[in-house]
């Protein structure tokens, strides 16, 4: 993204438009934030999140890169984000098909699963405390 931001306002830049090249630059460079996965902790396939999850009691959160709700989440959750397991659907298939269970057949992300029990779009507040209370509950 950041490189079709480049080549967009190169031209602009060059008729004297510094204006125009340094808003097309812009936008491509706020598309390129917005669908990057790196805000996100490291994505694990669904498989792996499931089989820790069942060992350390860790969410699942199930995600894609450009989604706002998965972003708001991301970004309300802070440093807490790190304690559960993040699955990009779009690179996992078997993590895709969970979130069509869980939905109803749709891919409505964020979808989390806590203690087992699935919660499509949870309120970030709701899922920091689930995350305190679960990393409390192992530091007692």
């Amino acid at each position: 993204m950041l490189a079709v931001g480049l080549a967009a306002a190169t031209p602009q830049l060059a008729q004297g438009s510094p204006g125009s090249g340094a808003l097309d630059f812009l936008l491509f460079a706020a598309l390129a934030v917005l669908f990057s996965p790196l805000p996100f902790p490291r994505s694990v396939s669904a498989a792996e999140a499931q089989e820790r999850g069942a060992v350390d009691g860790r969410p699942i959160v199930y995600w894609r890169p450009g989604c706002r709700y998965c972003l708001r989440l991301r970004a309300r959750l802070g440093r807490d984000a790190r304690t559960a397991h993040w699955v990009d659907i779009w690179r996992d298939a078997a993590g895709a098909a969970a979130v069509r269970r869980i939905a109803g057949g749709n891919e409505t992300v964020p979808t989390v699963v806590v203690d087992g029990q699935p919660y499509v779009n949870p309120a970030p507040r709701w899922l920091r405390d689930q995350l305190r209370k679960q990393t409390n509950q192992k530091a007692a």
